[in-house]
């Protein structure tokens, strides 16, 4: 899997608007043109699936395509109604991974796709969380589920699950899907007042979202982070963090600490 994949968080939730739906498939096509594979979605992001499917349809089905998505509703009987609803929007025969979304009615649904899974409708199973919360109950789930995936938020400010989680998604084989990789934007627009080190250069980081980028994918449990854009520049710019150098484990440190003076 390719260290680097495409949130729809926000960014594409652009309804039917004809010139906002071709923005979104230009950044598709410039993820898929640089080796993309994993897009990410949920029933919770408004029009992201449709302009996810329709970005699809336009570039004719990308074969690269890991397709990732959640199932995200109180009901638990509802759960497989709204998962195929999602394909459908998607227009993919299956998806490779759908995931809990926020742990929602968790053990009802993570029934439904473990079965999904043993009937060969699904490659993978996983459950999500964002901005560090229910981490406890996240952690308890991983140890007693055998889930394929996790999703979470970590950065190079952000790093909580560092101490425990991290390690037990190495542990249990899990991977690990990195949400909010820039705090929506947040993280990205306070060190841009900021200087980037010169010695960025030694990992290839020409700017501040490949710094905060390597820092992420860099980390051994970490499988692949999955910043939103609705610009080609950015997407071009974040899948490059892909390329050249990766910081060691000194590297990382001197990476948090001078992000952390900052």
């Amino acid at each position: 899997m390719p260290p680097v994949g495409l949130g729809t968080w926000i960014t594409f939730n652009v309804g039917d608007d004809a010139e906002l739906r071709a923005e979104c498939t230009a950044v598709m096509q410039a993820f898929f043109e640089m080796g993309g594979r994993m897009i990410d979605s949920s029933p919770m992001y408004g029009s992201s699936q449709a302009v996810v499917g329709n970005g699809l349809r336009t570039l004719g089905h990308a074969k690269a395509l890991f397709a990732a998505d959640k199932v995200w509703i109180s009901s638990g009987t509802r759960g497989p109604s709204q998962i195929e609803e999602s394909r459908r929007l998607w227009d993919v025969p299956r998806f490779d991974l759908l995931q809990v979304h926020n742990l929602l009615s968790w053990e009802e649904h993570l029934k439904t796709l473990f079965a999904m899974k043993a009937a060969g409708q699904l490659r993978y199973v996983g459950i999500t969380t964002s901005e560090g919360r229910r981490h406890d109950l996240f952690e308890e789930i991983m140890r007693r589920q055998p889930l394929d995936f996790v999703q979470l938020t970590y950065n190079i400010v952000d790093r909580d699950v560092e101490e425990r989680i991290l390690p037990l998604a190495a542990d249990r084989g899990m991977g690990v899907i990195v949400n909010r990789p820039f705090q929506q934007g947040v993280l990205l627009r306070r060190l841009s007042g900021h200087p980037l080190p010169s010695w960025a250069a030694d990992i290839d980081a020409s700017n501040w979202a490949q710094f905060v980028l390597k820092f992420i994918i860099s980390h051994p449990a970490v499988t692949v982070a999955i910043p939103a854009t609705s610009q080609v520049a950015h997407v071009r710019e974040n899948m490059a963090a892909m390329v050249g150098p990766m910081p060691d484990a000194a590297m990382r440190r001197r990476m948090a600490d001078y992000v952390g003076g900052l």
